[in-house]
C-alpha cells in the first residue's frame, strides 16, 4: 500500500478541481493510502470528496472562493497566515520587490504575490509518503516543495504558464524539488518549457481525467432550463475573470441583437466580474437575452439541453469545462487560442473525417469545436454560421 498525498489550493468549482475528484474517484480500488490537503482551507466540492480519500483539514469553510462570504473567509485567512510561522515577515521584502516588477509590467498580480506566503504560513503535515502530489500550481506547488516529506514529488500545471502570470522569480526554482511534472497539454507543456527549458527531460503531458459516467448521470438529473422559451440557446460555462472571455460574449451577443438573431445566452459562473458584467449587458440593452445565472452545482443539465455552447476565453491550460460540453452539447464553438485548439477545427478549414475523429474522440463526441476569432465579431460570425446549419 502506497501512502499519497494530494495537495490543492482551494476545492471551489473550477477545472482544475473536478479534474482532482475525478482522478481521486479513478483511484478508489487501487489500495493506495490517499490523504488531501486544501491549502486555503476552503472550497464547496469538500462534500464531492470519496469516502476512501483522508482529508487533512480539520475545518473547512465550504463557501466558493467566488463568493462575498468566500472572499472574507480568504482575506482573514490571509491575515491569520501573515503571523503563522513569521510567513508573512519573512516574504514581505520579496512580495513587495515582485509587486514591484509587476507594477512595471502593468499588471500587478494578487494571487501570484500571496501564494508564497500562504505556504509558508499553512500547517505542516506530520507525515512521510511514498509520492506527494501538487495538483495545481503556486500555492500547492510551493508547500509540497517546501514543506512535505516524500520519496517522490510530482506537481501538475494546467495553465499556460506565461500568459498566468508566473515566472522564475515567483517560483524560486521551486521545480527543482519535483522529479516529475506533468501539463495537461502538449500547448502547456510547451509554454512552461519556455521558462524553464532546463526541465524537459521529466515533464510530460498528462490530460486531465474527466468523468465521463458521471457527468451523464449526473446531465440526467432534474435542472436545467426552466422557461418554455424556443429560440437559439446559447451557454457559457466560466469562471467570471477577464480570461475566460466573458465579456467578449456580451459583445458578441450585442452583435448577435443586432443582427436579428433570436436568442438566450446562459452564463453559468461566478467571480470577480460579475457586478461589472451585468451593468455591461444593461448598457448594452441585453437585459432578457444575455443572463448571468451565477455558479451551479450541476451544469451538465444545461450542456445536455443547449443549442450551442461557447467557449470564448483569452486563453486556457486545457478547459475541463470545454471537455464537458464537447461530450454533452450537440454544437461547440471555441475562440482560436492556446488551451483550445486541440479539439477544434477552425471555421472553414478542411479536415479529414479521421482528423476530426482524432480531436473530437479525445472527449467522446463525433464532432470537434468549432475554432473562431478571439474577438466579439468573430465569435458573432461563428453563432450565426453554426445557427443557419442547425
Amino acid at each position: 500500500m502506497s501512502r499519497i498525498l494530494f495537495v490543492i489550493n482551494t476545492l471551489s468549482r473550477a477545472g482544475a478541481e473536478v479534474s482532482l475528484m475525478a482522478t481521486l474517484n479513478s483511484m478508489k480500488d487501487e489500495g493506495h493510502d490517499i490523504d488531501l490537503f486544501v491549502l486555503m482551507n476552503e472550497g464547496e466540492m469538500k462534500d464531492e470528496i470519496p469516502e476512501h480519500v483522508n482529508l487533512l483539514n480539520r475545518r473547512m469553510d465550504e463557501s466558493s472562493v467566488l463568493t462575498r462570504e468566500g472572499k472574507a473567509f480568504m482575506m482573514k485567512y490571509c491575515a491569520l497566515s501573515f503571523f503563522s510561522h513569521m510567513s508573512g515577515f519573512k516574504n514581505l521584502p520579496g512580495m513587495v520587490k515582485t509587486a514591484l516588477r509587476m507594477k512595471k509590467k502593468g499588471d500587478v498580480k494578487i494571487d501570484k504575490l500571496l501564494w508564497r506566503m500562504l505556504s509558508d504560513g499553512a500547517p505542516r503535515i506530520n507525515r512521510h509518503y511514498d509520492l506527494a502530489i501538487a495538483f495545481l500550481e503556486g500555492g500547492a506547488t510551493y508547500y509540497v516543495a517546501d514543506h512535505v516529506k516524500a520519496d517522490k514529488k510530482a506537481a501538475f500545471v494546467h495553465v499556460d504558464y506565461n500568459l498566468a502570470g508566473y515566472s522564475r522569480a515567483l517560483d524560486k526554482d521551486t521545480y527543482k524539488a519535483f522529479d516529475n511534472i506533468y501539463t495537461v497539454s502538449d500547448e502547456v507543456k510547451e509554454s512552461f518549457l519556455v521558462t524553464y527549458p532546463e526541465h524537459r527531460g521529466k515533464v510530460s503531458v498528462m490530460p486531465n481525467i474527466i468523468d465521463y459516467e458521471g457527468i451523464t448521470k449526473k446531465s440526467l438529473e432534474e435542472g436545467g432550463f426552466e422557461d418554455d422559451y424556443k429560440g437559439l440557446r446559447i451557454l457559457t460555462v466560466s469562471r467570471l475573470h477577464p480570461q475566460k472571455g466573458v465579456d467578449m460574449a456580451v459583445k458578441a451577443a450585442r452583435l448577435l441583437d443586432e443582427r436579428g438573431v433570436d436568442f438566450h445566452w446562459h452564463v453559468l459562473g461566478d467571480g470577480a466580474e460579475r457586478d461589472s458584467l451585468k451593468m455591461m449587458v444593461k448598457a448594452n440593452e441585453l437585459e432578457g437575452k444575455f443572463f448571468i445565472e451565477g455558479a451551479v452545482d450541476n451544469p451538465y443539465p444545461y450542456m445536455k439541453l443547449c443549442d450551442i455552447y461557447v467557449q470564448p476565453s483569452r486563453f486556457e491550460g486545457k478547459s475541463v469545462a470545454m471537455q464537458e460540453a464537447l461530450f454533452l452539447a450537440d454544437k461547440v464553438i471555441a475562440t482560436d487560442v492556446r488551451g483550445n485548439r486541440e479539439y477544434g477545427e477552425k471555421a472553414g478549414d478542411e479536415m479529414t473525417a479521421a482528423e476530426k475523429a482524432g480531436k473530437a474522440g479525445k472527449a467522446g463526441k463525433e464532432n470537434c469545436a468549432v475554432l473562431c476569432k478571439p474577438s466579439p465579431e468573430g465569435i458573432a460570425d461563428a453563432v450565426c454560421t453554426m445557427a443557419e446549419d442547425m
